[in-house]
């Protein structure tokens, strides 16, 4: 995407745009979010997972993904182990921790951009894996 000859990850896993999953999400190699995501997603045992969410998609919750290819919406703070593309229609409402980063125009992070290096990554990532989230009911 965005003019890159990357290799592709291959998607082994599809929240399809007519579909809400809410709950958390643990996924390997490729998983792609054309609809919503009410929860966290994280990648478990594979440094080449992939996370990509489209135009249409979105997740509400923390995610932590070596690599995140985003053109839609997370509404959460995103922690990307090796590097997150953000693409012009992508929106951020959080901090996105980051090794490397590709940001297109239009591109909108409400929050911190914060780059770490391998061993800071690694300990944030521990710690941001063993917070829980509380929502209130009633909202």
């Amino acid at each position: 995407m965005f003019g890159s000859k990357r290799k592709q990850a291959t998607i082994n896993t599809l929240v399809g745009a007519d579909t809400c999953v809410n709950g958390n999400v643990e996924f390997t190699g490729g998983f792609l979010v054309d609809g919503r995501v009410v929860g966290n997603v994280k990648s478990v045992g594979d440094d080449h997972s992939m996370l990509s969410v489209s135009e249409r998609g979105s997740v509400e919750g923390t995610v932590i993904a070596p690599h995140v290819l985003l053109n839609g919406t997370v509404h959460g703070d995103v922690f990307a182990t090796e590097r997150i593309e953000l693409g012009p229609k992508s929106r951020v409402i959080g901090n996105v921790q980051y090794k490397l980063i590709e940001m297109s125009i239009g591109a909108e992070v409400n929050g911190k951009l914060i780059h770490e290096s391998d061993q800071k990554a690694a300990a944030a990532t521990e710690a941001a894996s063993s917070v829980v989230p509380v929502t209130a009911v009633g909202e």
